[in-house]
This record gives structure tokens, C-alpha cells and sequence, in this order.
């Protein structure tokens, strides 16, 4: 288990750069297409779930593994993280806090690795525990609903108009909107279904589930 958590924490690592430079870019391409962020956003999506990407002498991710599973387990505890000055701040600290005992089976920086990678593990399991009862709240209140056309329903129970449902999505809206104000707000909600919003928002709390421990991955989300 601690293998994969470093694995995860490499990738997160990895794609914090990405990350940092999209949230800049959204100030400058406030006036281009929105699908142009979009496809920043998902490049930032696939870093985080694919362990392995092609990296160039023009990538803007200085090192894809920062810790080295081999280096943490069996040799001296070191960071490479593409930057001369943080690693040159970061091993002799390393070195001195963590260095490996002759007299010892295993590193002292692995078994806090395996300690953390439990905490880690504690927290994906509560987010998405969180996820699913959240999920089952809003499932019952809706429970009570009145028809309006099609896969749009009215409920009371409703404060602002959403979608539920993955395969089979549903448009709920408050029971005590205008009519008048209706029309725009269905052609709204219709908006993100056609965009696929109610499948990239979950897939998104997924990832963000998966690396809760960065705080970057939660501005990314946001």
C-alpha cells in the first residue's frame, strides 16, 4: 500500500505544476472558447489518473517521480524533484531525519510511508463515504416530486434547479419558480446535460477523492 501511495503522490505532485499554470491561464483566456479550458482542465485529469505520460524537454512538469519507491525502502530517504534548489534544501534534511539503520530490517522514512499511506487510504475511504451519503440525502429528498415534461420534475424540497441521476439524469426544479423563468432555466439545465456536466462533475470528486491530501487538487476542482 505504500507503493501505490507514492506512486499517487508522485502523480499529484506532477500535476500540481499543471495545475498552477491552468489557474493562471484562465485570467488570460477569459475571452476564449470555454471548450479551450475544458481541455486544460481534462489534460490536468489525465495527469492525475495516468501514472505514465509522455514527458519532452518543453514539459512544464520538472520531474515525474519526485520520491523514488526504491530510494525510500532500501537506500538513503531523497527527493529528486527537477528543482536544484528545493532538493538541495530538502535531502541533507532527509538525510539526517531518516537515514537508513544497518541494524534495521526496513528505513525509518518507509514505515512512515506505510503510516501515512493508511491516513491517506482513511481519507479516500471518508470522501467517498461522504459522496455516497450525500447522494442518498438528496435521493429522499426528492422522493416527493411533481411531473413537469419529460425528465424535469418540481419539488418542494428544491432551493435551485440541478441534475441527479448518471445513466439516467433528472432536471429538478423548486416548486415555487415563475413560470416565466422556467424556459431559460431548463434551457440551462439542458445546457450541461448536453455537455455531459452531470458525469464530469462526479468523475472529477472522484479523482479529487483519490488525492484529498493536495490542496491544489481541491482549487482544480473548484
Amino acid at each position: 500500500m505504500a507503493n501505490l501511495f507514492l506512486k499517487i503522490l508522485n502523480m499529484s505532485i506532477a500535476a500540481s505544476w499543471l495545475i498552477v499554470t491552468v489557474a493562471l491561464l484562465r485570467f488570460v483566456l477569459k475571452k476564449a472558447p470555454r471548450w479551450i479550458l475544458v481541455l486544460l482542465w481534462g489534460i490536468v485529469a489525465l495527469r492525475l489518473v495516468i501514472p505514465f505520460l509522455p514527458e519532452s524537454a518543453l514539459s512544464l512538469i520538472p520531474s515525474a517521480e519526485t520520491f523514488s519507491i526504491h530510494n525510500i525502502q532500501y537506500e538513503m530517504p531523497a527527493v529528486s524533484s527537477g528543482i536544484p534548489a528545493v532538493n538541495n534544501a530538502v535531502n541533507p534534511v532527509l538525510g539526517e531525519s531518516f537515514a537508513p539503520n544497518p541494524a534495521g530490517s526496513v528505513n525509518p522514512l518507509y514505515v512512515w510511508t506505510l503510516i501515512v499511506s493508511v491516513i491517506w487510504l482513511i481519507g479516500v475511504a471518508a470522501m467517498l463515504l461522504y459522496a455516497g451519503i450525500s447522494y442518498i440525502r438528496i435521493r429522499q429528498s426528492v422522493a416527493e416530486r411533481i411531473p413537469y415534461e419529460g425528465n424535469i420534475f418540481l419539488c418542494d424540497y428544491v432551493k435551485s434547479p440541478f441534475i441527479l441521476g448518471l445513466a439516467f439524469p433528472k432536471i429538478y426544479l423548486p416548486s415555487s419558480m415563475d413560470a416565466a423563468a422556467m424556459e431559460p432555466v431548463i434551457a440551462h439545465e439542458k445546457a450541461h446535460l448536453a455537455r455531459r456536466d452531470h458525469w464530469w462533475k462526479p468523475l472529477g470528486f472522484l479523482i479529487l477523492a483519490v488525492h484529498w491530501f493536495n490542496p491544489l487538487c481541491w482549487v482544480a476542482y473548484v
